[in-house]
């Protein structure tokens, strides 16, 4: 049993061939409608398409203009993009501890960590569960630092009834096989700020500002001036296009998953050695992460393995990011600065969750894990 899949239908199929007969395969028509639907789902007023999640995050950095000697605060228990973002562009991702709860950042530990060297904080909604907004927003205004919603997770997830990604000055998801919808590969920037979408859609595109001044771009011999230095992190009509079907589909697809979430947590109840996911209106369930109750990574393993012996896949939650080794050596940084995040790379157990998984499938999950407990 897979840890998840992607749902696909003839609707994908019709819309990729629509794209192919138009042979306007690049960033065009269909990647503005992707664009469209996913602003309005998300209540913003700019939504840009881009190559990766990654790829919106290093945007996001680039349209804030961090740089050397900025300092970026980053949760310790997320994937490493997250913290990648601020290395990229020559600022230094300085960590924070997360609640052990929702494996989301915690403000306290947050503002501790800001220095007068804070430009941003990225503040990364996990498994699709909104991070504490409202404390998150109440720091960064009292600091005038920036907000980036790493989101990657969180397509569709709200906090307080609010959209996540339309809360911060920019919101970067993913469109990778294993999020809500997919594209194959793919992101999204977004944002309620005229100033920073100009720069996505400009960085994206190679660094294009559009035609000189007082140039007619109607005419044949006008060509686009170049006054940053920009990238190639455009998405093709080809991907947008399954994203327009994929869209279409999402609301039914958050729907089933929460049901299984929901369905898992009273199938685990009553287990003291397995604590299941924090729930909230909002929470989308990417992946259903849970933990062990106790501090012990070789039971964890354990589990895990008895689950793969029966043909069940599973992984951690995600890394303790000052753990690996690109971080731990350049900052000198030590596993027990942030025992939350360890804790949490060392007991969290994801289990399979996916459209159209079964009550059987569920319970032959449940079933496994109970008889390794037993």
């Amino acid at each position: 049993m897979n840890i998840t899949e992607p749902k696909f239908g003839v609707e994908e199929l019709e819309l990729v061939k629509r794209c192919l007969d138009s042979k306007w395969v690049t960033q065009g028509p269909l990647t503005s409608e992707f664009e469209r639907l996913f602003a309005m789902r998300h209540a913003v007023e700019h939504a840009m398409a881009t190559t990766s999640c990654t790829a919106a995050l290093h945007l996001a950095a680039l349209a804030l203009q961090l740089q050397c000697g900025d300092e970026v605060v980053v949760p310790a228990f997320t994937w490493v993009t997250s913290a990648h973002a601020a290395e990229y562009v020559g600022a230094k991702a300085v960590f924070s501890d997360v609640n052990l709860s929702t494996f989301n950042i915690d403000p306290v530990a947050l503002e501790a960590a800001i220095t007068p060297r804070t430009r941003a904080v990225v503040v990364v909604h996990l498994f699709g569960k909104a991070a504490p907004m409202d404390e998150i927003m109440a720091i960064a205004k009292r600091h005038g630092i920036a907000v980036i919603e790493d989101a990657a997770c969180a397509v569709g997830t709200t906090y307080n009834d609010r959209p996540i990604g339309a809360i911060g000055d920019l919101g970067c998801f993913s469109f990778h096989p294993r999020k809500v919808i997919t594209t194959g590969e793919g992101g999204m920037v977004t944002t309620n700020r005229d100033d920073l979408a100009n720069r996505v859609k400009c960085l994206r595109n190679h660094g294009a500002t559009g035609p000189a001044f007082g140039a007619d771009p109607s005419k044949p011999y006008t060509m686009s001036t170049f006054d940053m230095l920009g990238f190639n992190l455009r998405l093709s009509d080809i991907q947008a296009a399954v994203g327009v079907a994929q869209m279409a589909r999402l609301d039914s697809i958050l729907a089933e998953r929460r049901r299984l979430a929901l369905r898992y947590s009273e199938m685990l109840a009553g287990l003291d050695e397995i604590t299941v996911p924090v729930d909230d209106a909002g929470h989308t369930y990417q992946s259903y992460v849970t933990r062990l109750s106790r501090d012990d990574r070789a039971k964890r393993n354990e589990i895990m393995e008895h689950l793969a012996d029966r043909g069940i896949q599973t992984r951690p939650g995600t890394h303790a990011v000052h753990r690996l080794g690109y971080y731990a050596k350049k900052y000198g940084l030590q596993p027990e600065q942030f025992p939350n995040a360890c804790r949490a790379e060392d007991t969290t157990i994801t289990l399979p969750i996916f459209p159209g998984m079964t009550d059987q499938q569920q319970t032959e999950v449940v079933k496994a894990i109970r008889s390794k407990l037993g």
